[in-house]
């Protein structure tokens, strides 16, 4: 798959290769830290593909969370919380062990960001809190897969 989507961002014209970047950062399960890797190693510089493909990961999670919001202003309206199902009260355990920060950090390891933000959301966090924590998340897997793939270091062979 990152080689189809490596090939993708290589067929766009030279200017408009960061949109594609861009793109390719929004995308749940590529984001900030395949979108780096994938700029870095189509020919971007690092100093373009890095913050372009975080960029496009925020841009979506903000997306995301404020969709999560609203629809739980909405739905949470003059009614109580419903049962957890099995799955999602294991979700809310690690949330209230690891708290906002923790999860936002360690959850890219699981489930994109734009997931993992929408879901802390829905079991209640600060909104703004959760933009902080994932924000700061994006940057650093971003920062940190791009680097690595600039010193060709190869983590997702």
């Amino acid at each position: 798959m990152i080689s189809s989507v490596q090939e993708w961002a290589l067929s766009l014209p030279w200017f408009l290769h960061w949109v594609g970047i861009l793109a390719l950062g929004a995308i749940p399960f590529v984001e900030s830290y395949l979108g780096s890797v994938i700029g870095v190693l189509s020919g971007l510089s690092p100093f373009v593909a890095i913050p372009v493909a975080i960029g496009g990961n925020v841009v979506s999670m903000l997306a995301f969370v404020f969709g999560a919001h609203a629809v739980r202003g909405r739905v949470m309206a003059g009614r109580e919380e419903a049962p957890l199902t099995p799955r999602k009260q294991k979700l809310k355990e690690r949330f209230d062990r690891y708290g906002v920060a923790g999860v936002s950090l360690l959850g890219q390891m699981v489930l994109p960001s734009q997931i993992t933000s929408a879901l802390i959301v829905s079991f209640g966090a600060s909104r703004n809190r959760v933009i902080l924590w994932q924000v700061i998340s994006i940057i650093l897997w971003g920062v940190v897969c791009g680097i690595l793939a600039v010193y060709g270091v190869n983590l997702f062979a």
